[in-house]
């Protein structure tokens, strides 16, 4: 392959220091992010902390990002190319929440920035809201509570059912689908699920043969899959068409999986008895914004606003769990977690001087940077590297390096790269 320009992003886009007392590394938390992770980044020596409880857009978010390094948000704020080059300092991001669609990874990857996410830390606020929504579901409880707010009194045990012996389908068997299959079996219902990969099921739990066959089978289906080309529109009218007669089915995953307006029909046609969505292909863009939706007035349809992780105690969990990411990240140059980046751990020294090379995966690479080192007389004692198809990271220990600022400027100014950075320095 022929060797790539320096770096496609312009110099100044580029942190221009070499190494920052953690007291002068500027992190920016929109949209209330959680005590927790200021917690966690005050214990680890990082101060310089600027908190919104909103999210910022336009204008107000290209302001606040210059001159931030660690910029922490949540699911509203949008960080797009734009922002991103206006983070003039940035070095890495934190999506304090499970997805990352509203940041522009491919962007963010190529001017050498991580961004890392808290994918577990939810997990238990989802599932158990989805054993909620299966026992509402099918005791009647959304039509039976209208009722009596509207003065009505309805005792009859008709169309209420228990949930121990019926049939949970669950459509993506990751960190959530087995939480909740292992919770639905301590309830006494029978699990079956369906992934895109062969995966051994938890207890009692019973691969399906096909997306079809979970459907025919299951009572309630519920819906953990990721927002992808594939599982865009991947329940439809044919697809609500194959499901049980009276079944329930509940998406707690990303909104555009399931066809809202073939979901309406269903239900109203009698097909299905009911559904609950936490999750909308349209959703406000901040509290006290109207919400709408064609299954609003439908009395066995619970609707939610996107709450599945909002408990006090997934958000204490996501705060520790990002921030330490991006503690590790900046203190060692651990990428371990990112969602967009190669993968890359390597343990602190006690002595020496740490940096980080973010290239191009081209051939000679490694051997470019190794030359620096040798051109310098320093000897490396130790280094990592992980590359994908298009990119590589290193992390470099070297002993007794006199001039950091001549060996940083040379490694910057080799041929494919994006960033090169300075960890620390150790007598």
């Amino acid at each position: 392959m022929a060797p790539l320009p320096p770096s496609t992003i312009p110099t100044e886009a580029r942190p221009d220091v070499i190494s920052l007392p953690k007291d002068r590394i500027k992190i920016l938390l929109l949209e209330g992010i959680s005590d927790s992770a200021v917690a966690t980044f005050n214990t680890s020596g990082y101060a310089t902390i600027r908190r919104e409880a909103k999210a910022l857009e336009g204008e107000a978010l290209l302001e606040a990002v210059q001159g931030v390094h660690l910029l922490g948000i949540r699911s509203r704020t949008q960080v797009t190319e734009q922002v991103l080059k206006a983070a003039d300092r940035l070095i890495a991001i934190g999506c304090f929440c499970i997805g990352t669609n509203q940041v522009d990874l491919a962007a963010a990857r190529q001017r050498g920035i991580p961004v890392f996410n808290a994918p577990f830390s939810n997990t238990r606020s989802v599932a158990e809201l989805v054993m909620g929504e299966i026992v509402m579901l099918l005791r009647g409880i959304p039509g039976r509570s209208i009722a009596a707010h509207a003065g009505g009194w309805d005792k009859s045990a008709t169309g209420a059912h228990e949930v121990r012996g019926k049939t949970l389908g669950i459509v993506g068997y990751g960190n959530i689908g087995t939480q909740v299959s292992n919770l639905a079996e301590a309830f006494g219902m029978r699990v079956i699920y369906h992934d895109a990969i062969r995966k051994l099921g938890h207890g009692n739990a019973q691969a399906a043969a096909s997306l079809g066959e979970l459907l025919a089978q299951s009572d309630v289906v519920t819906l953990h899959v990721p927002e992808t080309p594939e599982t865009t529109g991947m329940i439809g009218a044919a697809e609500l068409a194959a499901m049980k007669p009276g079944a329930m089915l509940i998406n707690n995953a990303r909104g555009k999986v399931v066809d809202i307006d073939a979901l309406k029909a269903a239900i109203e046609a009698g097909h299905l008895g009911g559904a609950a969505l936490d999750v909308f292909p349209s959703e406000p863009k901040r509290n006290g914004d109207r919400f709408v939706s064609p299954l609003q007035g439908l009395h066995n349809v619970i609707l939610t606003p996107h709450i599945g992780g909002s408990t006090e105690e997934a958000q204490e969990r996501i705060g520790e769990e990002t921030a330490d990411k991006l503690v590790n990240y900046s203190d060692t140059g651990a990428t371990l977690g990112a969602v967009n980046f190669p993968e890359a751990n390597l343990p602190a020294r006690a002595r020496g001087t740490r940096f980080m090379h973010v290239h191009h995966n081209i051939a000679g690479m490694l051997a470019a940077i190794n030359d620096t080192f040798r051109k310098f007389q320093l000897n490396i004692a130790s280094q990592v590297l992980q590359t994908d198809p298009e990119l590589g990271y290193v992390v470099v220990d070297a002993e007794n390096v006199a001039d950091p600022q001549a060996v940083l400027a040379d490694l910057r100014a080799l041929p494919g790269t994006i960033r090169a950075r300075l960890l620390y320095e150790r007598n």
